[in-house]
């Protein structure tokens, strides 16, 4: 065995890398450009943002705004909300199996054959084998066009969510193993198309083998985190972690060491992007929960010393930071996690909690929050509860100085 030449990296450096490989560092255009460009540019940059990324989640949950809508938000800004949207649904990208339900780039879709393939030697998912006729689903999408599971009778057979119908259980299925393709959401239901229509010629095959997918795809979760451990990069589009230990070396990964990690692995832009780095230009923003940066809890302890954890499902008072805390990235850190809500025209934060009660922390969350604020509309902020409870008061300071500061 060959000892190999491990490129050692400071902790800090891994820190700046993971902020700028998921786009959050020094980008390009900057939120301020981007926010002035038109809606038509706005569309240009998120489809951009996604092609960077590789995958962006979606989630059920809508509180500030739908979570795809803050990855965008996060990186650039106040942009236009339907901009956003018509960039996901009315570009080139297709919703799948990824981290979980994310979209995700069109041309990427012959990457995933190797979980189509699984799918279909499964021969059921988990709600059983589908019992509706498979060719009469097919047969009206191709005769009317993408339907909603309201078109063909609807999702539930049951009060409860899991009881999905015969139908809805169909189209799932056909969707797992590739037959049909999700190419945009109304109402946040999902369209189903034949793949076919949806899926260039050229990209429309399964001809990669299940080693050529999941290769190409650490190389792409190397590329998203930019320097992370074998269970990071296969946590992007949930591979084994045994994937990115038998595909690194091949698809040009790069061994390195930081200090206090297990084994890591930088993705060769990375290291590139680390020796010609300038001087760092960094987003003060609120994160959605599913935010890339974060998604992977262990790494975003290990990285900012935060340990965060949804808390949705939790029962109400069982709750230490919120139904949907969201972190607070400030000069790199995450300073705070704030848990919003909209009420009319009022952004509540229903609790804040710093994590650093300097004054910079406080005046970066405050900013955060006033951006969001004007980014969904609403003219006032009211904070609840703050952690320590003398942040409050600073909170309330420095949000009264920004409104100042705006009206003068």
């Amino acid at each position: 065995m060959t000892s190999r030449t491990v490129v050692e990296i400071a902790p800090d450096d891994a820190r700046r890398t993971a902020l700028w490989a998921a786009g959050l560092l020094s980008a390009q255009p900057t939120p301020a450009q981007a926010t002035r460009a038109s809606t038509s540019r706005q569309q240009a940059i998120v489809g951009g943002m996604l092609r960077d990324l590789g995958a962006v989640q979606l989630d059920t949950i809508s509180v500030l705004a739908r979570s795809h809508e803050l990855i965008a938000y996060a990186r650039y800004g106040s942009l236009d909300r339907g901009a956003i949207e018509r960039a996901y649904w009315d570009g080139d990208a297709f919703e799948y199996w990824s981290h979980a339900a994310c979209i995700l780039p069109l041309d990427s879709w012959p990457l995933f054959a190797f979980r189509r393939r699984h799918y279909r030697s499964r021969g059921e998912r988990w709600h059983g084998a589908p019992r509706h006729d498979l060719n009469e689903l097919k047969k009206r999408i191709r005769a009317d066009g993408p339907v909603t599971t309201a078109d063909v009778g609807g999702a539930k057979r049951g009060s409860d969510w899991w009881e999905w119908s015969d139908a809805k259980v169909g189209l799932e299925w056909l969707l797992d193993i590739g037959e049909v393709v999700v190419s945009r959401r109304v109402g946040w239901r999902r369209t189903y198309d034949l793949a076919e229509r949806v899926v260039p010629p050229d990209l429309l095959h399964d001809d990669l083998s299940d080693d050529e997918c999941m290769a190409a795809l650490v190389l792409a979760g190397a590329r998203l985190m930019g320097i992370g451990t074998a269970s990071d990069i296969a946590d992007v589009h949930r591979l084994p972690v045994s994937s990115v230990s038998r595909f690194a070396e091949a698809v040009g990964l790069v061994p390195v060491g930081v200090r206090g990690w297990p084994d890591a692995w930088a993705h060769p832009d990375a290291l590139v992007w680390l020796d010609l780095a300038g001087r760092d230009r960094h987003r003060t923003t609120l994160l959605s929960p599913f935010d890339p940066l974060v998604w992977h809890r262990d790494r975003a302890e290990r990285i900012f010393g935060m340990r965060h954890r949804i808390e949705a499902y939790t029962p109400a008072h069982k709750r230490v930071h919120g139904y949907f805390a969201m972190p607070v990235l400030h000069r790199g850190q995450l300073v705070a996690r704030v848990d919003p809500k909209r009420d009319k025209n009022t952004l509540v934060a229903k609790r804040v909690t710093m994590e650093s009660t300097s004054s910079a922390a406080v005046r970066g969350t405050a900013r955060a929050l006033a951006e969001a604020a004007f980014w969904v509309g609403s003219s006032n902020i009211v904070i609840e509860e703050a952690s320590p409870a003398r942040a409050r008061a600073a909170l309330r300071a420095e949000l009264a100085d920004a409104a100042q500061a705006s009206e003068s």
